[in-house]
């Protein structure tokens, strides 16, 4: 008897898991692979370079999405690329513990990105058609917000779960208990002198002097709090416990033409013309704390034992600045390895935070992160081999009467610019979030930088609870919110609506450079109001891509989409930054609302059909 193969099913038993299985190995190349590599030991130098490359997959997928497009179907490719993520996290997890685990490891993980790269074309693709319109509507809110879970577990629930592995073997973790307290008296900003012990009786542990640290919550000089991580950070690497990091590329190569001619020139007009007078630049830094960490006896003749510090609870606005990770064999084990903690420079209260020393199998913590997620995304394929419907329109759109596979693979590129609106849909593309994306880049700066350089002067506690919590539940609910009014009454209908509601709070963040509030509640519903609103509006751009892609090639044209979508946000956060430090906050974000003046524009060039995302009537 012949299987029944559904051609649609509920949208609720497919979506979100398709979406959370979508965010997983993203944020497992691109976040969780750089504290991977930071706990095992990899300078900082190595870890930017080299993951810095893993994001290009994800900027080129354009080029072959059109191969997802012209053979098989996108069910069948997104079941082969949850067999092949899965495999690639197994191996990661093997190769972790071998001698030479970081070549091995990067080559797997840019497998991966590729892989991801491609289910994200595929996961895309289908989604279009398993969906009519008034569903695909429906739900493009639900899409988004279960990729965010997804990026919130992977660098939320799994780091913990390798930290808590990392405590669990090895020496008995030891606790470091830093208080900042206002009335703690000022240390001087020296390294005490060290000293070397003999072997203690007793079980080999990690000894920590003190380990109760009090800092007094005065601001310093940034010069002085510098020199003496400088001098830690020598210390510990003249006596082997981290390794000396290669110094970065020069950057005091020659000025060229174009920073000479308009760089410098730009920008001399802007200060001289738009330049906040009361924005200053601050040269101050939080008060520094220092206590030293060693053995209580000698390691066995060729044992290394890794001793890690991270935070086990309390404030974040004590941070730990250097001594993350530090090695002791039989040759360092009785002298001092200098841990360096910091206070948040507008903390004025008393806070209190616990970080524990632990010295666990770190390799095996992580090849046990690796090996849960390859379990995970051997459900997730399971799961979606029986769950994804079947629509009748994924097939394989390679044409009988194609010449050749290349001839048309360039077809589907030569469609998409063919189109008669294609400066409409390019411009759309580039422009709908351009103050949005120089806006998104800024706010955390804002929110942390000091109330001289025209900033709110928040902790890093706070602005986590403000902008990482509060902002990210109010995007969250507004991407949700979208999807169901678009999908009662249609794009055309909502598409003034969230263009407007999109870019006007932009405003709240003109008044809170000029007022500078200092009412955290103030704040943090200025911060949820401009983010519910950004994600009640990006329902519109995520929805316009998918009535671009309509068509034959509608998976490549949509990936074509995305890649236009990442180019609109990276030109803009490129020179942000820049003119924020020319013109101050103040200025700043007045040009911001000027900034979305493009997205008016473009938003008044589109033709959309009045029923596009509109539930159609069924017939009596």
């Amino acid at each position: 008897m012949a299987i029944e193969r559904p051609a649609a099913r509920n949208p609720w038993t497919w979506v979100p898991s398709l979406y959370f299985a979508q965010g997983i190995p993203y944020v497992v190349v691109m976040t969780v692979s750089v504290i991977m590599y930071k706990r095992l030991g990899i300078s900082n130098s190595d870890i930017a370079f080299y993951t810095g490359w893993l994001y290009l997959p994800w900027v080129i997928k354009p080029l072959w999405s059109p191969f997802v497009d012209l053979f098989k179907t996108k069910r069948l490719w997104i079941v082969v690329m949850q067999v092949l993520l899965g495999a690639l996290l197994a191996s990661v997890a093997l190769t972790i513990p071998l001698p030479g685990f970081f070549q091995y490891t990067l080559v797997l993980l840019w497998l991966m990105a590729f892989s991801s790269a491609t289910h994200d074309i595929a996961a895309d693709g289908f989604y279009m058609l398993g969906l009519d319109q008034h569903q695909q509507a429906a739900f493009v809110g639900v899409r988004s917000t279960f990729y965010r879970i997804a990026t919130i577990a992977a660098q939320g629930l799994l780091v913990i779960l390798a930290g808590f592995i990392e405590g669990a073997s090895g020496l008995d973790p030891v606790e470091l208990r830093v208080v900042a307290e206002p009335g703690a008296a000022n240390a001087a900003l020296t390294l005490p002198e060290p000293v070397t012990t003999s072997p203690g009786e007793g079980p080999l542990r990690v000894v920590a002097d003190p380990a109760d640290l009090h800092i007094s919550t005065i601001v310093r000089e940034k010069a002085e709090i510098d020199s003496i991580v400088r001098r830690a950070r020598a210390s510990n690497v003249g006596n082997g416990f981290v390794t000396a990091e290669e110094p970065a590329a020069s950057a005091a190569a020659d000025e060229s033409w174009w920073d000479r001619a308009v760089v410098a020139r730009l920008e001399s007009f802007l200060r001289a013309h738009f330049a906040d007078p009361r924005t200053v630049k601050v040269q101050r830094a939080g008060n520094v704390g220092v206590i030293s960490l060693r053995l209580s006896g000698v390691p066995e003749a060729g044992r290394s034992i890794v001793v890690a510090v991270g935070r086990k609870s309390g404030d974040e606005s004590v941070t730990l600045l250097e001594g993350a990770r530090l090695v002791f064999d039989e040759h360092n084990w009785n002298k001092p390895a200098w841990v360096v903690f910091q206070l948040d420079p507008a903390l004025r209260t008393r806070a209190e935070t616990v970080f524990t020393a632990t010295s666990g199998n770190i390799p095996l913590a992580w090849s046990t992160v690796f090996a849960v997620l390859a379990v995970m995304f051997a459900i997730f394929c399971a799961y979606h081999k029986f769950m994804l419907p079947y629509p009748p329109a994924d097939r394989p759109s390679l044409s009988a009467a194609a010449n050749s596979i290349l001839a048309e693979f360039f077809r589907t590129f030569a469609d998409f610019f063919r189109r008669k609106d294609i400066v409409v849909v390019m411009a759309f593309l580039l422009f709908y979030r351009f103050a949005e994306a120089q806006l998104v880049t800024l706010v955390s700066p804002f929110l942390l930088d000091a109330r001289e350089a025209g900033g709110l002067g928040l902790t890093t506690k706070q602005v986590g609870i403000a902008y990482g919590t509060v902002g990210i539940t109010a995007l969250m609910a507004g991407g949700l919110v979208g999807g169901y009014v678009v999908a009662r009454h249609g794009l055309h209908f909502w598409l003034w609506p969230m263009v407007i509601i999109m870019h006007s709070p932009d405003l709240v963040f003109v008044y809170l450079s000029h007022a500078q509030p200092q009412n955290f509640v103030l704040i943090n519903i200025a911060v949820a109001v401009e983010q519910f609103a950004y994600g009640f509006g990006f329902t519109a751009y995520m929805l316009y891509m998918i009535l671009v892609a309509e068509g034959v090639h509608k998976t490549a044209h949509y990936a074509i989409c995305t890649g236009f979508m990442a180019l609109g946000m990276m030109l803009p956060r490129m020179f942000s930054g820049w003119l924020q430090e020319t013109v101050g906050y103040r200025h700043f974000f007045i040009w911001v609302v000027i900034s979305t003046i493009p997205g008016f524009l473009v938003a008044a060039l589109v033709r959309i059909d009045p029923q596009f995302g509109r539930k159609k009537a069924t017939p009596a």
